[in-house]
């Protein structure tokens, strides 16, 4: 199960946890506007927008888990068992594979004005990348600095969402998700009032009481209001270091620890890793698990017109600063 939210302070951010009871390899993977990047069905782009992101590379290939272009648009794939439903191939549309949808938008389009009418065109075919690499149920957040979007694709065709919230999660789908939103209205960050009743003197005891209410569970709706009411709320600075530390506050809010979500053999879902992208810059920082430091990986310091793409493990290992000898 994973989380991804947008953030805007003087410059945008784009970002989302993986949660997962297993890691992949995955690493930032830098993708030069050369690269050729070669698709299933739709022939090669060879000159396209860069982009950074978390990928698997499995043969040459980013899987991309989530990334954002050179032009400052974010995209995020995240679990959607039980509702995803892809399609066989339709030759009046692009054919385009789930492992593929990540850069086939962050090539082509800097707005998500520009990817709705890519997506127009998309037929999301039922193809897996191999046979080891079982098909992904997902569904996706498109976002920049205007506006964003989530896409689902079900049984009844593509659908496309306006996202007024920048949050996403995973089940149910997202119209059912916005509908949740209205059963926790009452909640604000200021101090409550009294309207129990007016028969009884009733008041605040300690501060933080008018989120009394808001879901701290781990499911996935709950994970998508807590998610949504903490960013939705959330004050912070322009400068980098206020925006960024903000940023990873708000997806601290739907952390997963080890052993507070058994997935069966002994095994547990954790915040395998938190990213936070600068967008605006093509700056992307992350922390994972074990490893509270934020790491950082500066698209613009690389050569963008190259034909190679860039991979940078990550840090995994708890980096602890000392005060003293």
């Amino acid at each position: 199960m994973c989380t991804a939210a947008t953030y805007q302070t003087k410059d945008f951010y784009f970002g989302r946890t993986l949660d997962n009871g297993v890691s992949y390899g995955e690493e930032i993977v830098i993708m030069p506007r050369n690269y050729g990047i070669s698709f299933r069905k739709m022939g090669t782009i060879r000159q396209h927008y860069a982009m950074i992101g978390m990928a698997h590379v499995e043969g040459e290939f980013p899987l991309y888990y989530d990334a954002v272009n050179e032009k400052g648009l974010g995209m995020a794939g995240l679990n959607f068992v039980g509702n995803a439903w892809y399609n066989e191939i339709n030759r009046k549309k692009e054919n385009v594979a789930t492992f593929e949808f990540i850069p086939w938008i962050l090539a082509q389009c800097a707005t998500v004005r520009e990817a709705r009418k890519l997506l127009e065109r998309i037929n999301l075919m039922n193809v897996s990348f191999d046979a080891s690499l079982p098909l992904a149920q997902l569904h996706w957040i498109i976002a920049d600095s205007t506006e964003c979007i989530t896409v689902e694709s079900v049984k009844t065709g593509l659908q496309i969402y306006d996202n007024p919230v920048g949050v996403l999660t995973n089940n149910p789908p997202f119209n059912e998700m916005m509908f949740q939103l209205s059963n926790y209205m009452n909640l604000s960050p200021k101090e409550p009032q009294n309207h129990f009743s007016d028969k009884l003197k009733l008041v605040p005891y300690c501060l933080g009481m008018g989120a009394i209410g808001l879901p701290g569970d781990l499911s996935s709706i709950s994970r998508f209001i807590r998610a949504a009411f903490v960013k939705m709320n959330s004050v912070s600075g322009d400068l980098e270091s206020e925006s960024i530390s903000q940023f990873f506050h708000i997806l601290g809010s739907v952390n997963q620890q080890k052993g507070c979500c058994e997935t069966g053999n002994g095994k547990y879902e954790v915040t395998i890793y938190t990213s936070c992208c600068n967008a605006s810059k093509g700056i992307y920082y992350y922390t994972t698990y074990e490893n509270h430091q934020i790491t950082a990986v500066d698209m613009m310091k690389e050569n963008l017109d190259g034909n190679c793409i860039l991979q940078y493990p990550l840090i995994l290992g708890e980096q602890i600063r000392w005060q003293n000898g």
